[in-house]
Order: C-alpha cells, then structure tokens, then sequence
C-alpha cells in the first residue's frame, strides 16, 4: 500500500498525518510517478497553516523527482522508466508516489541527481524568474536579498554572481553569514543586530540597490523600501514573517517612483514552454557548476512533522529533502 501525508485540518506541523493511500491509474494527460525525492519549501507550510487555502483533506507539496511507472493516453514524449521533476500544481507531492499532468513535468537530465532535482525546481526556477525576468540583473548591480542562507537566498547569491552582481545578503547569525559568503554573497548583514537599511546605504555609498528580493515580508518590507534608489524594484516573493501590512501607494511616489511587484512562480511557469525553458536554464547553470545544489537536511517523508518545525525554526540551511 503507498503512504502519504495527509492534512485533514489546518494548523501546526502536528496536522501532518502520515497515512495509506490509494493511487489511481493515470488519466488522459497525465502520469503515474513514483518518487524518489521530495522538495520542502516555505510554501507547504502557507498550505498547511490555511494561508494559501486548499480543499481538506489534501496531499501536500510541490515539488519531487522520480521514475515514471505508468502513462496516460495522450501523452507523448514521456516513457515509462524516465527521470522526471516537477515543481508545479496540483498538490500531492508528500507521497511514496503520486499522478500528475504530464505537462507539469520535466526530463532531468543525467548529470543531475534525484536528490538535486527535488531540491532545485522550486527554489530554482524561482531564482531563475527573480534574476531573469522580474528584474533582470545586469553586470555591475548591487541587489539586496533577504534570508541570504535560506535555499533560494543561497541559489540567488551564487546565480546573481555568476551574473556580474554585487551581492548584499542579510542573514540572522554569524554561521548563516559564512555559509551565504561561501556562496557568492559579497557582503553580509546581521539583522539582528545591525540595522540594514544604514548598512545597504553605507555599501552602495548612499546610493541605494535597483532591486530587492524580499521573502521575509512583514517585517522587512517597509525598510526593504528605504534600500532601493529611485525607480528601483521592490520584489516581494514570500511572507516568512508574515503578511505585510495593506499599502499606501503614494508611499511608493514619495520614496522615488518605485516599482512594487508580488511574483509567484506558478505563474511565470504557468506556460509550458516558459516551464521548459526556465528548468533547462536552471539545469544549464547546475550542470556548469555555477549554482551548487546543496541538501543540507534529509528527512524521512513519515517525519515531515519534524521537517516542518525545523523549517520555521530557521534550523535549515539551503535546500531539504523528504525521502519517500
């Protein structure tokens, strides 16, 4: 019989309930995947906690790796034995193994693990969409990323200094500091302790940042303003903290004509082909060795539980993986 973790109310890590589940064949369109690897991300806690709502009961997650065991009518350019990963809708990616569209999904190349795929599609297709279409980093930028050690901070700095960036990263502790330094982040700030718009300021020489990558939300957002130079980027892409507070928008004319956007992955990948060309960037940069894959955490699936107060502990570093 396949498991899977099940939420039937919304809450603490404590509604995740680890069950015996019945998979259905394929459908027209779709696959049957038996997974190998499962990516853990901040999302999944917004879907367990009722911020991001979905119908009870539900699988959740987003993202995995895995071998396709069987295949839906219509669907071409699939086989039975492939290694494929998705990071995409529907929910369902807490499971030994699962059915998902075949359009969802993408061949992972060889020279990319399991482990690494389930660790990458998310978080870095996400740095993908922030470095190269919300605002696209040029040589030379000076750009500020929020939580700078967490697993997109980390695919950030070391992307966006492939690019030709200058990286300021906050961080919440002297390990977190080292481990965003070590991954291409120029210039750290301790945000407990230093105020880092000052610090913003002061490294760009008063200037301010074009952009700032802020996954941290309520308690961050309103200083996140105060680093940008005008006409600068404001690009909200998470609430860690919480969600931030309803917007005057005249606040954003009197601090320098300021752009504000609030991305979300599914809809810069809601297009296969725009699916398609940010995983193989994705894979391209892993491949070359520009952006390492690091997972830091691994978790029996059964002990999602523990993962996600681990997760919202601030006790990970870079990327986690549940093993089926």
């Amino acid at each position: 019989m396949t498991h899977a973790i099940r939420i039937h109310s919304v809450g603490g890590p404590e509604v995740l309930h680890w069950e015996e589940v019945t998979v259905p064949a394929p459908a027209q369109g779709e696959i049957l995947l038996r997974q190998t690897a499962i990516g853990l991300n901040f999302i999944d806690v917004y879907h367990r906690t009722g911020l991001y709502p979905a119908p009870l009961p539900f699988t959740p997650g987003l993202e995995g790796a895995g071998l396709v065991e069987a295949v839906g009518d219509g669907v071409v350019g699939i086989e039975i034995g492939d290694r494929v990963a998705y990071a995409s809708p529907p929910l369902g990616a807490y499971a030994e193994a699962r059915v998902i569209p075949a359009d969802r999904v993408v061949a992972i190349p060889d020279a990319i693990t399991d482990r690494q795929a389930a660790a990458m599609m998310l978080q870095g297709m996400t740095a993908h969409y922030l470095l190269r279409r919300t605002y696209r980093v040029q040589p030379g930028d000076t750009i500020l990323i929020h939580a700078a050690a967490g697993g997109v901070g980390l695919l950030v700095c070391q992307w966006a200094k492939h690019l030709g960036a200058t990286v300021i990263g906050t961080v919440g502790s002297e390990d977190k500091a080292a481990l965003a330094r070590a991954h291409g982040c120029d210039h750290t700030i301790l945000y407990k302790t230093e105020n880092f718009v000052t610090r913003v300021r002061e490294i760009t020489n008063g200037a301010g940042v074009p952009v700032v990558y802020d996954s941290v939300g309520k308690d961050t957002f309103l200083s996140s303003l105060d680093c940008l130079r005008p006409l600068g980027m404001m690009v909200l892409f998470g609430q860690s903290s919480g969600m931030v507070d309803p917007l005057d928008t005249g606040l954003l004319a009197a601090k320098g004509s300021l752009f504000l956007t609030r991305p979300s992955l599914m809809a810069y990948t809601a297009r296969r082909e725009d699916l398609v060309v940010a995983a193989a960037e994705l894979f391209d940069v892993v491949a070359k060795g520009a952006v390492k894959i690091e997972v830091n955490q691994t978790y029996a699936l059964k002990d999602a539980t523990q993962a996600h107060r681990d997760l919202e502990g601030r006790k990970t570093t870079g990327s986690t993986v549940l093993l089926p």
